[in-house]
């Protein structure tokens, strides 16, 4: 990597480690990326509390705590905490983090940029008063098309006055942004056709950050403690929310259990808004096999990963989902796992397709799934070629190359000035 001139980043992302989610996990080891390079970071974050609402031992939910992780700058606002289900006491945890965070921006130094990733819509927000405050550029980093997820998970209907009106102030912040950062092509394509000019979009898909997932042996203990030896483990490892039809899961889970194929077992590693409803189901169909693992910690992800023979990657059937891209798909590329990926026909499945790292099965429809299954677990040879696809992929996919993408556009955005 060349050394670039030192630029002041200030960021804005509710979630950060030790949370665990997508957009923490991408904006914090983006970041390391971009210290290491010599930059300076800062990131605008709250007291680590999702999804649960609860707060992580150690932590507290005070007015401005810094710390320091890694070479970065972070800074934790006090916000109004909720659980990640809901509509108005979520919104007031948005709208707490958009006011504290422009308040104690705007005692930070002066950046060279102000940056905002989505989800949530609201830190976009705050990036964009914080850059008009101060006079420097903002980049909007477009890691979901909310509000129109909202729409397409059933928490807001379409034609909701709320919701058009947070849609009238998304374009507005795309209007405003110096630039906007997609994570997908489908997400430019639909700012495309709404009038964002294509010139103003980058598409910077995400990535595995590869020296912390590498394809690794079973761990025997883990191995021995979830009883998983001798099983075919198809393991969904993230956030169980309103956006992955994770019901559809245990609907297959139902068929192999009535199908007698008792050597197949789904794991699930993390919680979320549709956690209690999945186990309530897994407990009154009466299956046994269907793990629950409580979240871990990120650094633990690849013991868990381990353990999996095929990674499953899974978003409700919703013609918004064609545009998304899980991150954990590239997690589970960088453990060399095949990929079981369920969804609408669009973003994921053509990766999918594209890297022949797995197989595709259209979301909503649990029969298909469990013949997918069962065409892995029964041909090996097959499995051991998706395997190997799967983390030579990996290698087109990684944080360090997003990290550097990124950077290329502040710079140019930067040298416009």
């Amino acid at each position: 990597m060349n050394k670039m001139k030192k630029i002041k980043i200030l960021f804005f992302s509710e979630n950060f480690p030790p949370e665990v989610n997508a957009a923490s996990t991408r904006v914090y080891e983006r970041a390391c990326y971009w210290v290491k390079w010599g930059h300076d970071v800062t990131v605008i974050t709250c007291a680590p509390n999702f999804p649960q609402g609860r707060l992580y031992p150690g932590y507290k939910n005070k007015w401005h705590q810094v710390e320091h992780m890694d070479g970065i700058r972070v800074v934790r606002v006090k916000t109004f905490i909720s659980k990640n289900e809901g509509v108005a006491l979520r919104t007031l945890d948005f709208l707490s983090y958009n006011v504290t965070a422009v308040a104690a921006a705007l005692f930070e130094k002066k950046p060279d940029v102000a940056i905002s990733t989505s989800p949530q819509f609201f830190a976009a927000v705050a990036g964009w008063m914080v850059s008009e405050a101060r006079g420097v550029p903002f980049i909007f980093e477009l890691g979901d098309l909310w509000p129109a997820s909202i729409a397409a998970v059933g928490v807001m209907k379409r034609g909701n006055v709320l919701l058009k009106m947070v849609e009238k102030m998304e374009l507005y912040l795309y209007d405003r942004a110096a630039h906007v950062v997609s994570l997908t092509n489908s997400f430019k394509d639909d700012l495309v056709r709404r009038g964002v000019p294509e010139e103003k979009i980058t598409v910077v898909i995400n990535g595995v950050d590869l020296p912390r997932y590498a394809p690794i042996p079973k761990d025997p203990e883990l191995m021995n403690a979830l009883a998983l030896d001798g099983k075919f483990v198809v393991g969904y490892i993230g956030t169980q929310g309103a956006a992955h039809g994770l019901e559809n899961v245990i609907e297959a889970a139902k068929i192999l259990k009535d199908r007698n194929e008792n050597e197949i077992c789904f794991l699930f590693v993390g919680t979320g808004s549709e956690h209690e409803k999945l186990k309530a189901k897994v407990e009154h169909f009466n299956l046994t096999n269907v793990l629950f693992v409580p979240a871990k910690p990120k650094a633990e992800m690849p013991r868990y990963w381990s353990l999996c023979n095929v990674a499953l990657v899974h978003l409700k059937d919703s013609p918004v989902f064609k545009t998304v891209i899980p991150s954990k798909m590239f997690e589970a590329m960088g453990m060399g796992l095949p990929l079981m990926v369920v969804s609408p026909d669009g973003e994921a499945s053509a990766i999918v397709e594209k890297e022949n790292c797995g197989l595709w099965c259209p979301a909503g429809n649990p029969q298909i799934l469990c013949d997918k299954v069962l065409f892995l677990k029964e041909n090996p040879a097959e499995l051991k070629v998706f395997s190997t696809k799967s983390f030579d992929a990996s290698q087109r996919y990684t944080r360090e190359i997003q990290a550097e993408k990124m950077i290329a556009v502040i710079e140019e955005i930067l040298l416009r000035l």
